[in-house]
């Protein structure tokens, strides 16, 4: 299953401990604190956990999206790049 894990943590360490967490699981980052991946339902409660466990008593929003393949085929992705400097 694909899922969108996107978060608001206001504690710098923690916030780039939780980007090298979704990354070490081979997510794929979209925007600065949004992800997106394949992983099965246990490894995400697994990166879930784990992220849970970081965060501790801080404050956090950690939203996590899974996504059926058909939704995923309908997605529509716009991407432009900045034009180079000459």
């Amino acid at each position: 299953m694909r899922y969108l894990l996107v978060y608001d943590i206001p504690d710098d360490r923690i916030r780039t401990k939780v980007a090298d967490f979704c990354l070490d699981y081979g997510l794929d980052r979209v925007q600065y604190s949004a992800f997106i991946g394949r992983l099965s339902r246990s490894l995400m409660d697994e990166l879930v956990q784990k992220i849970q466990r970081k965060i501790g008593s801080q404050p956090a929003k950690i939203l996590v999206v899974p996504i059926p393949n058909d939704a995923w085929r309908q997605r529509v992705e716009i991407v432009q790049e900045a034009e180079a400097d000459d």
